[in-house]
């Protein structure tokens, strides 16, 4: 009997009581109430409700957050392209300012002052065909208005190779003729026959066309 009590303390030591201290007493009340945890069969229903509508109401707003945040990246993206495409256009806008040519409607890259020129011919030259001679007035200032941007139309391009060839300058130079011719046969101060005037702007609108 002696023998089996000296094996069971030898195996299972006497526990000798520590002191306690407060300290330790503390901390070990937190660590308890930290890592407490409510079994779901320990949850009454109106807890699990509880948890549920909080975490509810958690998701929803994290959603709402991120839904509310997540286009930021987009508009930023389309505001960069915006300001890059604006800048764009100003450049290209400086550089047709400063170039001397210009690309017409079939593609062709002709000199700007030759198609300002030649639109101001046309410009004028209809409005004087289709001006009133009754109205001696401003009959007569539509006339020198075109007299003057043929006279300095064909001071500035007639014969210059880099736009003899084009249509527009075929075009211009037949109704030019076809004025001149006539008014030479019939006088300064003829009136301009219907079928004359017709052929003319014909002419005029073809030319405008290819400017």
């Amino acid at each position: 009997m002696r023998m089996a009590v000296f094996l069971a303390m030898k195996i299972c030591p006497p526990m000798i009581p520590k002191p306690i201290e407060k300290n330790s007493y503390i901390h070990e009340y937190k660590l308890k109430s930290r890592c407490h945890i409510v079994l779901p069969s320990q949850e009454s229903p109106s807890s699990r409700r509880h948890v549920l509508v909080g975490s509810g109401a958690s998701l929803v707003a994290i959603l709402t957050f991120n839904g509310g945040f997540s286009p930021l990246p987009v508009w930023a993206e389309d505001e960069s392209n915006g300001q890059e495409d604006d800048e764009k256009g100003v450049v290209g806008a400086i550089k047709s300012l400063f170039d001397p040519n210009e690309k017409i409607k079939s593609g062709k890259v002709l000199p700007k002052a030759y198609l300002n020129s030649a639109r101001e011919v046309v410009k004028t030259l209809r409005e004087s065909l289709k001006e009133d001679p009754k109205d001696i007035a401003k009959f007569r200032r539509t006339a020198d208005a075109a007299k003057e941007s043929i006279r300095e139309y064909l001071s500035s391009w007639r014969g210059k190779q880099t736009v003899v060839s084009e249509e527009s300058y075929a075009m211009l130079e037949k109704a030019i003729r076809s004025l001149a011719s006539f008014y030479s046969k019939a006088g300064p101060s003829a009136a301009l026959p219907e079928e004359v005037k017709s052929e003319i702007l014909d002419d005029l609108n073809t030319a405008e066309e290819f400017l």
